[in-house]
């Protein structure tokens, strides 16, 4: 799914006032999740079953490409603030330990860094997503 297809569908949760979509095409899925105004509600705990962490520790290749993935749950966050530019851009050469991205967790601002020189070949998450331990973040080409 193309990046402005996902930007259309944020566009369109924000005007209907929805937190979540799940999109199947192509026999891709793709969820986007936003946060709701703040609500004041009483919840009742519900029991999920654990699904099996992903690997994280070293980074994962398929032949020339790294993939970076989130070491933590929480939101993704491509610029520094709402109306920078993005940290990095499909096409961008990045170095070793430069910034890619934040992802936001319990009010903290964690960096993530690129493990290896590259260039970035893909943006697998959108800007605000809520993203999982081990989701791909970027694709980089050593």
């Amino acid at each position: 799914m193309k990046e402005t297809d996902i930007r259309k569908y944020a566009e369109l949760m924000k005007e209907l006032g929805l937190t979540g979509l799940e999109i199947t095409e192509d026999n891709q899925v793709v969820r986007l999740e936003r946060t709701a105004a703040p609500e004041v509600r009483q919840t009742v705990p519900v029991a999920v079953p654990a699904a099996p962490a992903p690997e994280v520790g070293a980074p994962k290749t398929a032949g020339n490409c790294v993939s970076v993935k989130s070491p933590l749950v929480g939101l993704f966050y491509a610029a520094p603030a709402e109306n920078a530019d993005p940290y990095v851009s499909v096409g961008d050469k990045v170095k070793k330990g430069q910034t890619l991205c934040i992802v936001e967790a319990m009010k903290l601002m964690n960096e993530i860094s690129a493990e290896e020189d590259g260039v970035v070949t893909e943006i697998c998450v959108a800007n605000g997503q809520m993203v999982e331990y081990g989701t791909e973040l970027f694709r980089i080409q050593r």
